[in-house]
């Protein structure tokens, strides 16, 4: 008998981009999962500052009425990400922000950005991994933005520099209402010795 799983996500930590990119399918998208975001009444948690992709998400949910936290480096100042929607958590460096963030979550969502994005995804797949924690990571797919990553990330386990599971540790997908679903339905599992 096959058993059906269901998450409760009360919050979802988002990695994007601090520009809004080129196309105007990555703003859509990014006013799109802040606005499904309110409506299921899921708390956003985020890099702070009021800049790009993480702006309008936030902003949207924020107007939705959900609970907003922006956590900021004390380095980072508001001259570069803007004025931080909703509350504030100054922390010392980059990486107690990743452990707020992640601590203050049940999920993470990425999607386009760049270097830091990429930074936040695979440093939470890595922890992942190492089952130092056990939430669900999906990406947004906007306009097959991720295809290329992820073809490389074919190719490296192909190359066996790692374990198919690490590859779908994450659910991926190109829309934000149905990846919240994805994320809600994970099961994870640990990778075997």
């Amino acid at each position: 008998m096959e058993v059906s799983y269901f998450r409760k996500i009360n919050s979802i930590d988002v990695f994007c981009g601090s520009s809004l990119g080129k196309d105007s399918c990555f703003i859509e998208e990014a006013n799109n999962l802040g606005k499904i975001l309110a409506k299921k009444q899921i708390h956003l948690v985020y890099g702070g500052g009021c800049q790009g992709l993480m702006g309008r998400i936030a902003g949207y949910a924020y107007l939705g009425g959900v609970k907003v936290l922006g956590v900021v480096p004390k380095s980072l100042s508001r001259n570069i990400i803007g004025e931080t929607i909703g509350d504030e958590l100054r922390v010392l460096n980059m990486q107690d922000r990743m452990v707020n963030m992640m601590n203050n979550v049940d999920a993470f969502i990425t999607l386009p950005g760049g270097f830091g994005t990429l930074e936040e995804l695979f440093q939470m797949v890595s922890w992942a991994q190492l089952n130092i924690h056990r939430k669900p990571i999906g990406i947004l797919n906007v306009n097959g933005f991720f295809d290329g990553l992820l073809s490389f990330l074919d190719y490296s386990r192909r190359e066996r520099f790692y374990f198919t599971i690490t590859r779908f540790n994450h659910n991926l997908c190109d829309n934000p209402r149905e990846l919240i679903d994805k994320l809600q339905a994970y099961i994870h599992k640990p990778r075997s010795k």
